[in-house]
């Protein structure tokens, strides 16, 4: 079952609740009021109402016209020099005056400081306190004219009324409106330590000077400035604490004031009751005002200190943000000059290969053409067999010269174009088949001595015909250029943690000192003996860095060559 009140309801039980807690604020301040005295220090129910009002919407008003006009009624019913007629007039006037009023001050709380809570910053507090100024303004007037038409008030004594009534009214705003806005504010309950050894100090004080009063200590007049002497403890509460603590304190201080000098005893005593009043008031105006102020700017500066941490916070997170973003792009930008300074010196090397490769084009396709013309030739012309024989043999070595140099120039091609390709590798029966394929190039009768060790536990990936290319290419050196003998090659093979260790020794003519730091050049020939085109080592060492691995040759004149080369496993 929901026993929720329907919305249609709300505006019905605002009005009864502005209504009663209106008449029950009334009726309480009749308890402040001085012997001998009409007006009152202060009238709680227009601090009460205004707080009421912003709080519920204006739509709340007939409430508050309900609740001055029975508490009104309430309060001169029992007036013997007043009929009913003009007990009933004056309290219309009342009533009136006091919706008015709340209305004006509520009308300018929304166009002027544009926020329920005006003491958030020290300019809306300001103007909080001109409002509360000029709406009691407008209630007084309206008060003051009920009570002259209907005879209560002399026209010699109609300023002093609406004087005191003013300076009622301004003093219940005051005290009361402050201290409800607060008590409805969302604010999380939290006691800091400072302000908990604040607060400890601040009862200890207070407490202090009680016993002071109490046992004799304070001479007459210090009993008299004793007000006085709260007033920096309230100012404690404004600085230390928040709004609610700080009207807290002035609400006590006042009404502790209030009673004391209704029972003749204290510094605001004087021969003529309205004016003990009216120093009270003053009083608790001023302790109002400054606490009300000094509070908001505390509240403001409070908040600015936190506008300005966050900010500060932002800030270094924008400039650590943005100085990662300049990072970056400086990291970019460094990366893109690098590839740049990468690519224009691979297109340097690349135009100066196009040229190498053009002359060589020219020059070795040529020369084994131009051979077999004239050997051809000479066949034609030559009848007897045995010299065409001979020129046979001479035009399928150019041939076969011519073969080679295409191959080389097949394999640079793929090896530069296309992409590495993981397959398992055993690399003994990878070198065994480059042998087998090398043996239809040897010259009859040629013996070549190979030892071969390969010392392979672990599985290895690499791209296949690459290695091919590679071993191919340092075999057929070593046969190609073998040193008057039957060659001799030693492969030795070590595959230790991910890592191919390769090393090929002949026994060959050798590398002189001078060209072993050329021998990677495109076309470049470290000797003219042989049938040499000047690409193998270069298409070694480009096969090799396609690998990502390493070549090391060493070589002596007459003693032979020993390449060394490292491969790591493809990722």
């Amino acid at each position: 079952m929901n026993h929720k009140l329907p919305l249609k309801y709300l505006p019905d039980v605002k009005i009864i609740l502005a209504a009663i807690l209106f008449y029950i604020a009334a009726r309480l301040g009749y308890f402040l009021g001085f012997q001998d005295v009409t007006a009152l220090p202060s009238w709680p129910p227009s601090g009460i109402a205004f707080a009421l009002i912003i709080l519920l919407g204006r739509a709340s008003w007939p409430g508050i016209t309900i609740g001055a006009l029975v508490s009104n009624i309430m309060a001169y019913w029992n007036n013997q020099e007043l009929d009913q007629h003009a007990i009933i007039s004056i309290s219309c006037f009342i009533a009136v005056g006091q919706t008015l009023e709340i209305l004006s001050g509520n009308l300018l709380v929304k166009k002027w400081i544009r926020d329920d809570y005006p003491f958030r910053k020290t300019k809306d507090t300001f103007r909080f306190l001109f409002v509360t100024l000029f709406m009691c303004l407008v209630g007084t007037i309206i008060n003051t004219f009920g009570l002259y038409i209907n005879g209560v008030v002399t026209p010699g004594g109609v300023i002093s009324a609406a004087f005191t009534g003013w300076v009622a009214n301004v003093v219940g705003i005051l005290l009361f409106t402050p201290l409800i806005l607060s008590l409805a504010q969302k604010r999380k309950i939290e006691f800091p330590s400072e302000q908990i050894l604040e607060s400890f100090l601040l009862v200890a004080c207070i407490t202090s000077l009680w016993l002071l009063v109490k046992f004799g200590y304070f001479n007459s007049t210090l009993i008299d400035s004793l007000p006085y002497l709260l007033i920096p403890f309230l100012l404690w509460l404004a600085f230390r604490f928040n709004l609610l603590m700080a009207v807290s304190g002035v609400m006590t201080t006042s009404i502790i004031s209030i009673y004391f000098t209704i029972q003749h005893s204290g510094p605001f005593i004087q021969i003529n009751p309205s004016d003990s009043m009216l120093l009270v008031q003053i009083f608790i105006a001023v302790i109002s005002i400054s606490t009300i102020v000094l509070s908001s700017t505390v509240a403001e500066r409070t908040q600015v200190q936190l506008e300005l941490k966050s900010f500060s916070g932002n800030l270094e997170v924008m400039v650590t943000d943005r100085t990662r973003e300049l990072h970056e792009e400086i990291s970019t930008r460094k990366e893109a000059e690098d590839k740049l300074i990468v690519t224009n010196t691979e297109l340097s090397k690349r135009n100066t290969e196009l040229d190498n490769f053009v002359y060589s084009v020219s020059h070795d396709l040529r020369a084994p053409i131009a051979s077999v013309l004239g050997l051809t030739r000479l066949a034609l012309q030559d009848k007897t067999q045995a010299m065409k024989n001979i020129y046979l043999e001479k035009i399928t070595l150019s041939a076969l010269q011519q073969d080679n140099f295409i191959k080389e120039i097949l394999d640079q091609s793929r090896n530069s174009r296309l992409e590495l390709k993981k397959e398992e590798i055993l690399f003994a029966p990878l070198i065994e088949e480059t042998f087998n394929q090398l043996s239809f190039a040897w010259n009859p009768g040629l013996v070549v001595e190979k030892s071969i060790q390969v010392n392979q536990t672990d599985i290895f990936y690499n791209d296949k015909w690459r290695l091919k290319v590679i071993l191919n290419n340092i075999i057929s050196n070593s046969i190609r250029y073998k040193n008057g003998k039957d060659p001799v090659i030693r492969i030795q093979v070590d595959v230790v943690d991910h890592k191919a260790y390769l090393s090929i020794q002949d026994n060959g003519r050798g590398i002189a000192e001078e060209h072993l730091d050329h021998v990677y050049r495109m076309f470049y020939r470290a000797t003219d003996e042989g049938a040499g085109s000047g690409l193998g080592l270069y298409i070694v060492k480009e096969t090799i860095d396609k690998l990502r691995g390493q070549v090391e040759i060493q070589s002596e004149i007459g003693k032979g060559t020993l390449v060394k080369l490292e491969i790591p496993e493809l990722e």
